[in-house]
């Protein structure tokens, strides 16, 4: 399968022109990558997209379509950078390619995280990640930022799964969640607004020690992670709400390392970057369904809110996409285009909002 898309081209003519000292090792028709990821391979659905499909991919490609080899030094897990480094790590050429969450970087890639911005909107992995994509395209802003700003070009999205919410206790009303900390990746935890919890910036590495010792009792987290992770041993308690699935993570390469590469395995890279995008929708689907099964094996207790809930915890968040995109232009960005633009997608998209968010 070959997916290319039209905004491929731009993005091409937007990197810079090759230069010397480039990062990327290639000795004759031996070329070596450095890819990486703050998140361990097995858990993680990105992460093992990555590893699982992107990299034989590239590898098969380059040896069945060109005269060159490919050989890749993976590094996940944190093991040459952790999930708030990674960007810094292709930026400085430690990578020359990572992956990683936008969530980990709320200054540098602030507008990046707007899907956290619109919470109850779209439900399944593969719609979210295809109305995120057209914002990217309607907007080049935010892929350009990456060359601009940091030295990369964007390869492709993913993203996690549909967000819940697992407690080491049990609960039926949302009273019950009124000063108990719960743990996010920081985006996101403006949600728990409307519930009165005390939010906690933490990361999937140090949640299940969190857990287990309370420096908080409760996970914003998506079934795959919750169960990969083990999160269900000390916080049984996983309640389905459906904030939604997000796509806020990106692939990306150093633009020195692209440049410093031959054009036709340019081209593989980029064309297999967005293979990997729609995969990566497919596989978080996969990876909820499995991870609630699992999860109920494991003995979790499994509950749903009420449709009515969700709906008045949507309605709380009213004006949390205007406070973003706000914020967003007063560091001159393009905030409100984008949330609009984001609103749009979605709608275009058929899918119903539990509360129907404005930015006026």
């Amino acid at each position: 399968m070959k997916i290319l898309n039209r905004s491929l081209t731009a993005v091409v003519l937007n990197v810079v022109a090759l230069a010397a000292g480039a990062h990327v090792a290639v000795a004759g028709d031996e070329i070596t990558l450095r890819i990486g990821a703050g998140h361990p391979v097995g858990p993680t659905v990105y992460v093992n997209v990555v590893n699982e499909f992107f990299v034989p991919e590239v590898k098969r490609r380059i040896e069945d379509e060109t005269d060159h080899s490919i050989t890749f030094v993976e590094a996940y897990g944190g093991s040459l950078a952790g999930v708030s480094e990674t960007l810094e790590a292709v930026q400085s050429g430690l990578l020359d390619i990572g992956a990683y969450c936008f969530c980990f970087e709320p200054a540098k890639l602030f507008l990046h995280n707007f899907p956290y911005y619109a919470p109850f909107g779209p439900q399944d992995s593969v719609q979210s990640m295809e109305i995120t994509r057209r914002v990217y395209d309607r907007i080049p802003e935010l892929e350009s930022i990456f060359v601009d700003d940091y030295d990369q070009i964007l390869l492709g999205l993913s993203g996690w799964d549909n967000y819940h919410l697992g407690t080491v206790d049990t609960w039926e009303t949302i009273e019950d969640l009124k000063d108990v900390k719960i743990g996010g990746a920081g985006p996101n935890l403006p949600w728990l607004k409307y519930v009165g919890a005390v939010p906690v910036q933490s990361t999937l590495p140090e949640g299940y020690l969190s857990l287990s010792t309370g420096v908080y009792d409760g996970w914003l987290m998506f079934p795959s992670a919750y169960y990969g992770f083990k999160f269900y041993e000390p916080a049984p308690v996983y309640t389905m709400i459906g904030f939604g699935p997000m796509a806020v993570i990106g692939l990306t390469m150093g633009t020195k390392s692209f440049n410093n590469l031959p054009e036709d395995v340019q081209q593989i890279i980029l064309e297999v970057g967005r293979e990997y995008e729609v995969r990566s929708g497919i596989a978080n689907n996969a990876k909820q369904a499995i991870g609630l099964e699992k999860l109920a094996e494991a003995g979790a207790i499994i509950q749903t809110i009420s449709e009515e809930t969700r709906t008045s915890w949507a309605e709380s968040l009213a004006g949390f996409p205007k406070e973003q995109a706000d914020e967003a232009d007063s560091r001159g960005l393009p905030g409100a285009e984008v949330m609009q633009a984001y609103l749009e997608e979605v709608e275009k998209a058929g899918v119903t909002w539990s509360y129907q968010y404005t930015l006026d």
